[in-house]
C-alpha cells in the first residue's frame, strides 16, 4: 500500500472568515505575524516586518489558516511599506467588515531606519467602549 505525499499549503490571497462567536459582545482580537517578508521595490532585496493586527469583529472573523497563506503570498511581490500595509488592511477589512481592525507593521531595519506603520479602519456608526480602569 503506497500512500501519496500530501501536497504543501502554498500562497494564496484568499481570506477565509468564519461567524463571530459573539456579535452582541465588543472584544478585541490580538494576531501577530512576525515572519512578514516582501522585496524591496527599488533593489529587490527582501524586506522582514512583524505585522501587529488587533480588530474588534462584527459578523465576522478571519480565519487563521487562510491568513498564514495570505501573507505568504507576498514574500515575492515588491512593495512599499506604507502601501503594502494599507493593502493589507484593505483586504482584511473587505473579507471580515470589522468594527474596528487596526494594522501595525514594525519593518527591520533598512539603510539604518526602522519602518513602522499603522493603518485604521473604523465602522462609521461604532463607537469603542470606554476605558475601564482598575484600582
Amino acid at each position: 500500500m503506497s500512500s501519496q505525499p500530501t501536497q504543501p499549503s502554498q500562497p494564496s490571497k484568499d481570506l477565509e472568515t468564519f461567524d463571530n462567536p459573539n456579535p452582541d459582545r465588543d472584544y478585541t482580537i490580538r494576531i501577530r505575524i512576525p515572519e512578514f517578508t516582501c522585496l524591496c521595490p527599488k533593489t529587490g532585496q527582501p524586506d522582514f516586518a512583524t505585522l501587529n493586527l488587533e480588530y474588534v469583529p462584527d459578523q465576522r472573523c478571519i480565519e487563521l489558516k487562510s491568513l498564514k497563506l495570505y501573507v505568504w503570498a507576498f514574500r515575492n511581490e515588491g512593495a512599499f511599506h506604507e502601501a503594502v500595509t494599507n493593502a493589507i488592511l484593505d483586504d482584511l477589512v473587505a473579507a471580515c467588515q470589522p468594527r474596528f481592525m487596526r494594522l501595525t507593521a514594525e519593518f527591520n531595519v533598512r539603510g539604518g531606519i526602522y519602518t513602522n506603520v499603522v493603518a485604521e479602519h473604523q465602522q462609521p456608526d461604532w463607537q469603542p467602549p470606554a476605558d475601564v480602569r482598575l484600582p
